[in-house]
């Protein structure tokens, strides 16, 4: 053999494999630890995260297939949230990115969370700048619209909205393979955004339905939040906090895991108060992290049978 043939022969590139090992590449590619934290981390969801295991399982075969050049386009990977507020869509986002990341279908894998306000301007000339600076700052990651349909305002004939959809319409098809976009709000508001703009539904593949947690989920959700600041609620109060949610749930602007939230935040400033005014001496660490009965029924939910006074809209 000639040194010209031998030449040409050891730069001739590899056949492609002819068979892949999916484990390999499930245990290869990082996202296991991201899908175990979200199941330790994140209370409820099932629907939600079983559709992160297929989106997942998707990606990874794609993957597969690019490898034996069975693949030459990268897959839509645009989505739509929709739930009410507080069942975790923000959340589940962040670790989106992190999952695109992980399989290489973003550079970042940054999550840049946004509203109406962000995108559309005031005045003639000022959405194009607005939208695309961030659309520069999401590029290489995931780009979060919270209530996205507030983008679209038809009543309003000198609303700018309609130029950053187009904008945002533009660079989803034309830069899929470096920004992924995530369209959020409530379910029925989304379908009429959506029906109202076409471009959207055709450019959106994944469509995940985010459920209202039940009782016994806020409740396990509460409990997450007190440990991670290191509260405790009493006997007493795990019981008062039973009845909360129940309550709560069934009055106007619910929103789930954020009501949550905030009813223990007050809790935590009605303790604070009541050790300043009943302090004779020294408190002790005990003191200092438990929420009693008392601290939760004076949220006027149990005093009026009305909502919290700061509750989320």
């Amino acid at each position: 053999m000639s040194t010209a043939t031998t030449a040409e022969s050891e730069h001739e590139p590899s056949p492609p494999p002819q068979e892949v090992d999916l484990a390999a590449v499930f245990e290869d590619s990082g996202v296991k630890d991201v899908l175990h934290e979200i199941d330790e981390t994140m209370i409820g969801l099932g629907p939600v995260k079983q559709r992160i295991r297929e989106m997942v399982a998707l990606l990874l075969v794609d993957r597969a297939r690019r490898d034996m050049g069975l693949a030459t386009e990268t897959p839509t990977l645009h989505m739509s949230f929709t739930g009410n507020p507080g069942t975790g869509k923000t959340t589940v986002a962040l670790k989106m990115a992190d999952l695109l990341h992980r399989l290489g279908y973003v550079r970042k894998g940054h999550l840049v969370t946004v509203t109406r306000d962000d995108l559309v301007g005031q005045y003639i000339g000022h959405t194009a700048p607005k939208t695309k600076e961030v659309l520069k700052k999401a590029m290489g990651g995931v780009l979060f619209i919270d209530e996205a349909y507030y983008l679209y305002r038809p009543e309003n004939e000198r609303d700018y909205g309609q130029e950053a959809i187009e904008i945002l319409l533009q660079v989803m098809e034309n830069n899929r393979d470096d920004l992924v976009v995530i369209l959020a709000g409530y379910g029925d508001r989304m379908d009429r955004f959506f029906s109202s703009n076409p471009g959207f539904r055709s450019r959106i593949a994944h469509h995940i339905d985010f459920p209202d947690y039940d009782d016994d989920e806020l409740v396990r959700i509460s409990q997450i939040m007190l440990d991670q600041q290191n509260y405790a609620l009493d006997d007493e109060a795990r019981e008062v906090l039973l009845r909360y949610v129940a309550l709560r749930r069934q009055q106007p602007h619910f929103a789930n895991a954020r009501s949550i939230r905030n009813a223990l935040d007050r809790a935590r400033l009605r303790q604070a108060n009541r050790l300043f005014l009943r302090n004779q001496g020294p408190v002790s660490r005990e003191d200092l992290s438990t929420i009693r009965a008392e601290d939760l029924l004076a949220s006027r939910v149990f005093t009026m049978g009305m909502p919290d006074a700061d509750a989320a809209p």
